[in-house]
């Protein structure tokens, strides 16, 4: 449930944003190099390993102790293959729709999904909950696919108003509806662990689109979500 005492809420909603086009989408895509993927996985995970050993030694931890000798080749591996594995097209999850034979067509929710993700200007942890919906145009998706394409935008380096309209073009992408919502309430190391030191507060941020830019039917999806 969304917590409306937090200190640091930031709530962006495309329909007030206000941003030139140009730059929405600019801002829309996680930075990358254009030859970024002509190395393979087996290749970023050996120079990653040799350049986080060099971190440890200028940090004076001796890499011959049997703790630590395989550290950074256990880093490495953790960041080309878990958790920045969404940096890879290769891993985006494909879709699977089903007809809708019910004709269902009220909003589906579903609520509280995982948010494991690392902030890109300090790579410590964002972790949070995900909120979506979306309104059928025919067709459902199954529900585990919710969860892996908010799993796939978070599993790379972000800032959370990105993470946030990332996960929402994609469910429009797969759905191929603009009826969707996202929010997504997470909390920030680089807010609690450093600088600041404030443990308590957690950043909101929210996409709406199509019919949830309705006030009644964006009413409704906060609602369901507990906000």
């Amino acid at each position: 449930m969304i917590n409306n005492n937090t200190v640091n809420e930031i709530t962006i909603e495309h329909d007030v944003m206000h941003l030139e086009q140009d730059h929405y989408s600019s801002a829309l895509d996680t930075p990358m190099r254009a030859n970024a993927f002509d190395m393979d996985d087996d290749t970023k995970i050996d120079l990653i390993a040799q350049h986080f050993a060099g971190i440890m030694e200028v940090l004076g931890m001796d890499l011959g102790d049997d703790s630590l000798k395989d550290t950074p080749q256990r880093v490495a591996k953790m960041y080309v293959k878990e958790i920045f594995s969404g940096l890879n097209p290769a891993n985006k999850p494909k879709p699977t729709l089903f007809k809708n034979p019910y004709q269902y067509n009220q909003m589906l929710v579903e609520r509280n999904i995982a948010v494991f993700s690392n902030c890109e200007h300090h790579f410590v942890p964002i972790v949070g909950k995900a909120h979506v919906g979306y309104i059928s145009n025919g067709q459902v998706i199954g529900l585990s696919k919710l969860n892996r394409i908010v799993q796939y935008c978070s599993q790379r380096p972000q800032v959370q108003e990105r993470l946030t309209m990332q996960i929402a073009n994609m469910l429009k992408e797969a759905l191929g509806t603009e009826d969707v919502a996202v929010v997504v309430d997470a909390h920030h190391h680089c807010v609690s662990s450093r600088g600041i030191k404030d443990a308590g507060s957690t950043t909101l941020t929210a996409e709406y689109g199509g019919q949830f830019l309705n006030p009644e039917t964006k009413n409704e999806f906060l609602k369901y979500i507990g906000s």
